[in-house]
């Protein structure tokens, strides 16, 4: 590939992360209108012509690894991997 065809594809690349952003924002910004909408009428779910829509509160469990890492450092040691990966940035 010659410098102007990936110069090329960068821009397209740039221009097209630029558009899914703005599209993202967007419909974040529906699902919050809806999501105020159902808190005004106090409900969690609704049906809504063909859709159900559910807002409601979900309760999980996460491990707090930082927590454990700093009282039990020498088991958290013992369970430890390294990973390898490859990240692509364009700047």
């Amino acid at each position: 590939m010659t410098t102007i065809e990936m110069t090329r594809k960068l821009h397209d690349l740039k221009e097209l992360e630029a558009l899914i952003a703005k599209a993202q924002a967007e419909a974040e910004a529906i699902k919050d209108t809806i999501k105020a909408e159902m808190l005004t009428q106090g409900v969690d779910e609704m049906q809504v012509d063909v859709f159900k829509i559910r807002y409601k509160t979900v309760v999980s469990n996460r491990f707090d690894s930082k927590s454990f890492k700093a009282d039990h450092a020498d088991v958290y040691a013992l369970y430890t991997k390294q990973t390898e990966s490859r990240r692509f940035t364009v700047a």
